[in-house]
């Protein structure tokens, strides 16, 4: 991690067992995209880090969304969090949500 690298926002040195996708499209609730598990899961954070997603690691926060599967919209009651994560992704990259 860089002293200009965020904590839980880093390139991966480390192997995970678990990982969980979002997509936000900007009009509708954040959804699950994908959800992997093992080897996959470090296949799936590797290829993000490719190109360039970030990655944010909170195992609290995967827990608590280990019940979804893919497609589902992220409860209404995770908006705020989910949303400041969000925000805090796009910021890291220059980008803003469509409609900002």
């Amino acid at each position: 991690m860089t002293e200009h690298t965020p904590p839980h926002v880093h390139p991966l040195d480390h192997e995970i067992d678990q990982a969980l996708a979002l997509f936000y499209d900007g009009d509708h609730a954040p959804i699950v995209s994908d959800m992997q598990f093992g080897e996959a899961a470090q296949w799936l954070a590797e290829i993000a880090q490719e190109h360039s997603i970030p990655i944010y690691e909170n195992p609290q926060l995967l827990e608590q969304l280990s019940h979804l599967t893919v497609g589902d919209e992220i409860p209404t009651e995770m908006y705020r969090l989910i949303a400041e994560i969000l925000a805090f992704a796009f910021f890291i990259q220059g980008k803003a949500p469509g409609g900002l």
